[in-house]
């Protein structure tokens, strides 16, 4: 079993969860999603400020079996991958 502490930024709470139940998760509570062989809980951030800029950020603790951790973290970073300029 793989754990893997992510805090994130500038993605919302909301979309976080329906990322990762279009990648084969359900959601299960608040904040709780489980798909085959993995899990995310996701925790609500105190906003990132840097002067009257406020971000949100989540932190999510995700566990995942050693056959599809690789695959899974992929697909997710994929998912998540925002371009800045």
């Amino acid at each position: 079993m793989r754990t893997l502490v992510h805090e994130m930024r500038g993605i919302p709470y909301y979309l976080l969860k329906e990322y990762l139940q279009e990648l084969g998760g359900t959601l299960h509570g608040e904040d709780l999603i489980e798909g085959k062989g993995w899990s995310v809980k996701i925790e609500k951030m105190e906003p990132f400020r840097i002067g009257s800029l406020s971000v949100g950020q989540s932190r999510l603790t995700m566990e995942m079996e050693e056959h599809v951790a690789d695959d899974f973290l992929d697909r997710f970073m994929k998912k998540t991958l925002r371009a800045g300029g």
